[in-house]
């Protein structure tokens, strides 16, 4: 029961495939509003969630899109173009930033919020804290990692997270590596407050510092997926799909066998019973009310289950 209202708690979205088709990637922020990255065109384009265009960017050369979950500032990198793009939610330019006369060859960039940079220089093997606004070096430490393959980067809480195309790892600032695990097909970082997530092509994974990484959606037909707050974003066939967090919560709370153990009441001991005509009887009329029980119980799933296909959850 719980396998099939997870597969089936999706919502098709009304966007026209047009959109969708040849998007090379498809980011949601946390107020419902998606963007479409196509790599044929260089274009990056932001649209509500039935697919009314809300603004778009033309750019020139590829870009990797860092986040979109504060639609108010969106960070670009570009390593053809050594520069970061600071981007307002009307798809607006409002900031660049120049890597090209201070540093070396930057492979890669993390804004960690709206002053402060993490930089990857492959050319003297660092990691560069650097604060955009008044052009200062804040730290550097040497950070000798293979940058060949290197598809993300995340600084959170003295942690280094490098994400390739085949693995994840994780390092302190001293260069220690804490984590690392094989994980195909990664694309980006997500941090909701102290979560640390991947987003690769046809799944969701968290990062577990006890369990490593757990996996938190899949769909192997996927072409994209992505999530925020709220929900799961995939883009499928050409359609744009969506599934209800809260929703798939309901669910498997409704269909998940109560197995909490069966206290005795401390006036009744479990290995007493009633005697005689007054024991039978009480015996009689405790078997009736079980059995309503059940009965009441058994209808109620019923009609939650009816519900549930009835709202295509």
């Amino acid at each position: 029961m719980f396998l099939f209202c997870t597969v089936n708690a999706q919502k098709a979205l009304p966007f026209d495939t047009l959109k969708l088709k040849e998007a090379k990637d498809m980011l949601a922020d946390d107020y419902g509003n998606l963007y479409i990255y196509k790599n044929k065109d260089f274009s990056f384009t932001k649209y509500d969630s039935l697919g009314k265009q809300l603004g778009k960017m033309m750019l020139t050369v590829p870009y990797k899109v860092q986040s979109v979950q504060n639609p108010l500032s969106l960070a670009l990198f570009s390593e053809n173009a050594q520069e970061m793009k600071f981007v307002d939610q009307n798809m607006n330019e409002i900031q660049k930033v120049d890597f090209k006369q201070k540093f070396g060859f930057i492979k890669m960039a993390y804004a960690e919020d709206l002053q402060q940079l993490w930089l990857l220089d492959d050319s003297t093997k660092r990691l560069i804290q650097y604060n955009f606004r008044n052009d200062t070096t804040i730290n550097s430490y040497p950070f000798d990692v293979s940058f060949d393959d290197l598809m993300d980067l995340l600084v959170f809480e003295t942690k280094v997270y490098i994400l390739t195309r085949k693995h994840i790892r994780v390092f302190s600032l001293k260069f220690e590596k804490l984590f690392e695990a094989p994980l195909e097909n990664g694309k980006r970082f997500r941090r909701e407050n102290d979560v640390v997530l991947v987003v690769a092509d046809n799944s969701i994974l968290k990062y577990d510092p006890e369990k490593g990484m757990v996996k938190i959606f899949e769909d192997k037909d996927a072409q994209i997926v992505d999530k925020n707050i709220l929900s799961y974003f995939e883009i499928k066939a050409n359609k744009l799909y969506l599934y209800n967090l809260e929703k798939i919560k309901e669910t498997k709370l409704q269909t998940e066998p109560d197995t909490k153990p069966t206290t005795v009441p401390a006036t009744e001991s479990s290995s007493e019973k009633p005697a005689g005509e007054e024991g039978k009887k009480a015996d009689d009329e405790k078997k009736e009310s079980e059995e309503k029980a059940t009965d009441h119980t058994l209808q109620k799933l019923i009609e939650d289950t009816s519900e549930v296909q009835a709202a295509g959850v």
